[in-house]
């Protein structure tokens, strides 16, 4: 049975519907380890499980509560008990042992968050590691939702409309402190449209998710979309995928699932680490939207992950690049269901002067100074996507590069409690007058409808007025060696006697810590990025396993990376400066080179 448009104003709507008219039809199923059925929702339980935590929470109604939960079901029944109640739901994930607590801080003081809920598991475990920290974290009214015993009954149905805020998104801190979006409950309803129709996902879709709930992906794709549309979900463990990405591609085999994806770093995962005897037991045929987005779409991935798995039934045609933001709730941009990527290979140096200039040669790839960029699709339902001048505002020709924005009804309110940050990104016009626009940040362009999406606006490395992506840089010097660890470096620039300077910073992989030839790779990297990018390499640094600081989404933050570089924080297996008197500074900070790095760290 399948949820009319335009029934549905609310996600409440969207609940009562399902649980009156599939009672007994299987909504989730969480995979304990990314294979074994542990738990599972009705649409019933669900519906029940929700009213009952919603009749506890009632007495905060329009207050922020944080979710703070482990993988599993008990996330969801406690964010549609928000839902339900009127509490503005706050997802968050637990913190590691011995990890900082800022972000979490930061949140909190933010969102003036006045209730906590969580799992009686954690909650034990937070009053154990909690008990002397900040007042922000203990005057909380913490709430273990597995241990309510309210009944369903006596829920009081509240006023929902569709401009009720529905939750805070809290944004990754990629490139800046954390802001939180806010969502209502019309923005899911259009989005999860908008993604309904841009999939063709039906009743009969299966989705298996191990994208965490606390990041909009996870949260909208793997949870909300479910139930909006009416298909099982089945979520596992992040770190299940992480730890062993074969349990993700074997439970699709085993669901037959037809609507999965992630970051593109999934699929260079799947691509590395899926062994022979795992690639036996693997029938990926079922597969038939298998997107990519939350960072940028590299083409050899796609080739590499379609080489690998094609024996096992996947087609290049499964894989659907998108585009999307928090602050449009999810899903802006996307292409045909069964068509292949679009892929266009442009010029690199006009690239940096914001120009594209196709290549014409049969073999692109073949080419010195190419670049594959791969196509995000087209707008969905009301969506209306530009490509504005960096400094004049104005409309760009096609083909032209300057910053995307967008305006749709899944455009969401603006950040909590930040009116001057919200009118500088949600309140955006055009030199003629046309808006409002939100400003995503990213750089782009548009031909013939189709969405390129060349980099983060933020994060651009300008040296000698020739702009160059960081993502770019960051593939060259990882491809260079195979001691250097995929999606897990950073390249920035900091100012050395009034230029840009170029600095690298690259995990190396656990394997070669002990056996590394620093010099060897140190200048095969110099070489790469001379060659393929026209820039000196003033610094590189290698850095420990794991330790390259990344959002929760898994984002680089290479602000972030920045700073621990200037403060001499890092990490640091080797490094390396053109000026060798600089050398074993990145780490200490010693006399010698003590004063220049505090200029720097000044200066940032």
């Amino acid at each position: 049975m399948q949820l009319l448009k335009q029934e549905s104003t609310s996600l409440i709507d969207i609940i009562s519907y399902r649980s009156q008219s599939q009672p007994d039809r299987q909504a989730y199923i969480f995979l304990q380890n990314g294979e074994e059925e542990t738990a599972s929702l009705t649409y019933e339980e669900l519906d029940k499980r929700s009213r009952a935590i919603a009749a506890y929470l009632q007495p905060w109604k329009g207050e922020r509560a944080l979710l703070l939960y482990p993988s599993g079901l008990e996330f969801i029944t406690a964010f549609f008990g928000c839902l339900y109640a009127g509490v503005i739901a706050v997802p968050v994930y637990p913190p590691k042992r011995n990890q900082k607590l800022s972000r979490l801080l930061s949140i909190v003081n933010d969102s003036q968050a006045k209730l906590a809920l969580t799992t009686s598991s954690i909650l034990v475990d937070i009053s154990q590691r909690w008990q002397e920290e900040t007042d922000s974290l203990t005057q909380l009214n913490w709430v273990a939702t597995d241990k309510v015993e309210a009944d369903p009954q006596d829920f009081v149905p509240q006023l929902i409309t569709p401009e009720s805020l529905a939750f805070l998104q809290y944004t990754s801190g990629s490139t800046g402190t954390p802001k939180g979006v806010m969502v209502t409950h019309h923005n899911l309803v259009h989005n999860s449209e908008c993604i309904k129709q841009a999939f063709e996902l039906t009743s009969d879709s299966v989705s298996v998710s191990w994208l965490p709930t606390f990041h909009d992906m996870g949260l909208i794709d793997g949870v909300i979309q479910p139930l909006y549309t009416g298909f099982i979900g089945y979520l596992m463990p992040p770190v299940a995928f992480l730890m062993k990405p074969a349990c993700w591609l074997q439970a699709i085999t085993r669901y037959k699932a037809t609507h999965c994806g992630g970051p593109n770093f999934a699929y260079d995962l799947c691509v590395n680490k899926v062994n022979a005897e795992q690639l036996k037991t693997l029938d990926l045929s079922s597969w038939d939207s298998a997107y990519s987005g939350s960072e940028p779409v590299h083409n050899t991935t796609l080739k590499l992950f379609v080489e690998k798995f094609r024996d096992c039934g996947f087609q290049e045609k499964f894989f659907y690049p998108c585009y999307g933001m928090a602050e449009a709730t999810l899903f802006t941009s996307g292409g045909f269901k069964q068509s292949p990527p679009i892929v266009k290979w442009v010029q690199t140096k006009a690239l940096e002067e914001n120009k594209i200039v196709d290549v014409t040669h049969p073999n692109p790839s073949s080419q010195e100074g190419t670049k594959a960029i791969v196509g995000c699709g087209h707008s969905w339902l009301d969506y209306k996507i530009v490509i504005a001048d960096l400094e004049s505002c104005e409309l760009c020709a096609d083909g032209q590069v300057g910053e995307i924005w967008v305006s749709s009804a899944s455009v969401t309110k603006g950040y909590w409690n930040r009116p001057q940050q919200t009118q500088e990104t949600f309140e955006a016009y055009l030199k003629d007058g046309s808006g409002p626009f939100l400003r995503t940040g990213d750089l782009g362009f548009l031909h013939d409808g189709e969405l390129y999406v060349t980099g983060r606006l933020k994060d651009i490395i300008i040296i000698r007025g020739q702009n160059h992506y960081p993502q770019d840089i960051e593939l060259t010097v990882q491809k260079s060696h195979p001691a250097l660890r995929l999606n897990c470096g950073a390249a920035f620039t900091i100012e050395v006697k009034g230029k840009e300077q170029l600095i690298i910073v690259q995990e190396v992989e656990r394997t070669y810590l002990k056996k590394l030839d620093v010099n060897h790779v140190v200048e095969i990297i110099t070489q790469a990025v001379a060659a393929e990018h026209g820039i000196q390499v003033y610094a590189t640094v290698l850095v420990k396993t794991g330790s390259i600081p990344k959002t929760s989404s898994g984002k680089i933050q290479r602000h972030a990376c920045r700073t621990k570089f200037l403060n001499g924080s890092l990490e640091v297996v080797e490094d390396w400066s053109e000026n060798p008197q600089y050398k074993s500074g990145f780490i200490r900070l010693q006399d010698e080179v003590e004063s220049i790095f505090n200029t720097f760290a000044k200066k940032s």
